[in-house]
């Protein structure tokens, strides 16, 4: 994970330096990134001053061990003032305590289970990525063949719960960012951004 991400950071043009106590990790990362490789173990002042931490805009903690990227995400952030910092978290029951510690955790299996949810209780709505540790969706809805409420009136009449915003509509090959004076019609697709909890809502509004 952690090679995956600092090359794809890398390659998007942000500065990166990577921590990592294995020697042979370290090289195969160097061979394989554009990044800095430190060996050492980032739970340990010195190695997190030596990649310059304190310049950090993101500390990112992504190890198989909870406490290791708990421990490294609070010297980030007392010792250095580092802003941001993520964690993976490892064990779901850990999250909260990463969250009351001001650390943004991000734990696969919740985001997973939100998924699952999502597939089997929603049902017309196709869940297409998920932010936010798992609070927040891009989501697509079809509007019916057969019309709906909603098809032919303006979509600022449409009152969508707040958290619920309509991004794009394709209509046949076209794909248009609609605007309020804009209808929708049957058998439109909507790409949307809505919390989770406000989707049954969006897709009643969308389809009823």
């Amino acid at each position: 994970m952690g090679s995956f991400l600092a090359r794809n950071l890398s390659d998007a043009g942000h500065t990166v330096v990577v921590i990592e106590k294995d020697p042979e990790t370290c090289e195969k990362l160097a061979r394989g990134t554009f990044a800095m490789v430190i060996q050492g173990d980032a739970c340990d002042y010195r190695y997190q001053e030596e990649a310059r931490v304190d310049r950090a805009d993101v500390f990112a903690a992504v190890t198989g061990d909870d406490d290791d990227n708990l421990v490294a995400c609070q010297l980030a952030k007392t010792s250095f003032g580092v802003p941001r910092t993520v964690a993976r978290v490892n064990n779901p029951k850990n999250e909260r305590i990463f969250n009351l510690m001001g650390i943004d955790a991000i734990s696969s299996t919740t985001v997973i289970s939100h998924l699952i949810e999502e597939e089997t209780t929603i049902g017309d709505i196709i869940t297409l990525h998920v932010m936010k540790k798992g609070k927040l969706a891009i989501v697509e809805v079809d509007i019916p063949s057969g019309g709906c409420g909603a098809c032919g009136r303006p979509i600022k009449d449409l009152r969508f719960p707040q958290g619920c915003v309509l991004v794009a509509v394709i209509r046949g090959e076209e794909v248009t960012i609609p605007r309020g004076e804009d209808s929708l019609q049957p058998g439109d697709s909507v790409i949307a951004v809505t919390s989770v909890e406000k989707e049954e809502k969006l897709k009643k509004i969308l389809t009823s």
